[in-house]
C-alpha cells in the first residue's frame, strides 16, 4: 500500500473526474494521500477535501511564489485552519475523531520564477516555520534553485522540526546537510527521467528510512506521462524506479516509505 505524500487533488485539473482519479489510485495500490496547499484558498480547499474523504489529510501554507502579500492576517488564518482540535496530550484521539491538518506546507524559497523578492519569501518562510513550531506540526518544504539559502534558514529556524524537502532536487552536499538535520526527502516523477542522474545518485545514497514518495499531481508526471496530467495512480512507477535504484523489492519500498510517511506526519498513533 503506497502513500502519496504530496498531491494537489483540490485543484481545477481534477474537477471533472476527481472520484475516478481516487479510484484509479486505489486500484494501483495508492491508498493514502496528503494534499498540501500553496495559498489561503487552496488551504481551505485542502481542509475541505480531507473532511470529505477518510483517505486524505491536508497541509496548509503559503508557497513562496504566493508570498507577496503575506502578513499577520494571513498567518492568523493559517493558524485558524491548522489549529489542532484536541489538546496535544490527547493521543490517540477520541473514537471516530481524526486530525484533518497534519502539516504546514508547502512553504520555502523559489528563486526560479522570481515573482516574489527573496527577502519577502524568507519572511513568510520563517513566520510559517515558527507557526509549525507553535502548533507542533511537521513541515513540507518547497525549494527550487535556492538550496543554500533554504538550508541556512532551516539551520537557524527549523532545528527540531519534523520536515520533508518536497521533490528533492539538490546536490549531494544538500542531501548530506538535510540528513544531518534529520530531515526527509520527497521523491517523485523526476526520479524516472533519463537525465536525472544526480537525483538518482542522491536517492541511492539516502537511507531508505529518510525517503517518502510523492507525485506532486497534477505536475511532474513520471516518464511515459511527461507533458500530461499527473495523478496518484502513477506513484507505482516512482516506487518501481526507487526499488531499482535501491536494489529492493517493490513490496519493501511500499511498506517502508509508507511507514516513513506515517511517522513523519504522526499518523501511526491511532489518529488515522
Amino acid at each position: 500500500m503506497l502513500f502519496d505524500t504530496h498531491c494537489h487533488l483540490d485543484v481545477a485539473a481534477f474537477d471533472e473526474d476527481r472520484d475516478a482519479v481516487f479510484g484509479r489510485a486505489h486500484e494501483a495500490g495508492v491508498t493514502q494521500f496528503l494534499n498540501p496547499a500553496y495559498d489561503l484558498e487552496s488551504s481551505r480547499r485542502a481542509v475541505a477535501l480531507a473532511q470529505a474523504r477518510e483517505d486524505v489529510v491536508a497541509a496548509v501554507g503559503i508557497h513562496p511564489n504566493d508570498a507577496g502579500e503575506f502578513g499577520g492576517e494571513t498567518l492568523n488564518e493559517l493558524r485558524r485552519l491548522a489549529y489542532r482540535r484536541f489538546p496535544p496530550h490527547l493521543s490517540p484521539l477520541p473514537q471516530g475523531e481524526r486530525e484533518l491538518v497534519v502539516a504546514i506546507g508547502e512553504i520555502g524559497l523559489d528563486y526560479h520564477w522570481k515573482t516574489v523578492p527573496p527577502e519577502k519569501q524568507a519572511e513568510a518562510f520563517i513566520a510559517q516555520l515558527q507557526l509549525a513550531r507553535e502548533l507542533s506540526l511537521p513541515v513540507i518544504i518547497h525549494c527550487r534553485d535556492a538550496h543554500d539559502d533554504c538550508l541556512e534558514i532551516l539551520r537557524e529556524h527549523g532545528q527540531g522540526l519534523s520536515l520533508v524537502l518536497h521533490s528533492f532536487a539538490g546536490k549531494m552536499a544538500h542531501l548530506r546537510a538535510a540528513l544531518a538535520l534529520d530531515y526527509h526527502i520527497g521523491v517523485g516523477g523526476p526520479l524516472t527521467y533519463p537525465s536525472a542522474h544526480t537525483l538518482r545518485d542522491c536517492v541511492q545514497a539516502a537511507p531508505i528510512e529518510r525517503i517518502v514518495l510523492e507525485t506532486d499531481a497534477p505536475y511532474l508526471a513520471p516518464q511515459g506521462w511527461r507533458g500530461k496530467r499527473n495523478e496518484p495512480a502513477y506513484l507505482r512507477q516512482v516506487a518501481e524506479r526507487l526499488a531499482d535504484v535501491k536494489s529492493m523489492s517493490l513490496d519493501d519500498i511500499a511498506r517502508i516509505t509508507s511507514d516513513n510517511a506515517r511517522r513523519l506526519f504522526r499518523l501511526e498513533d491511532g489518529n488515522r
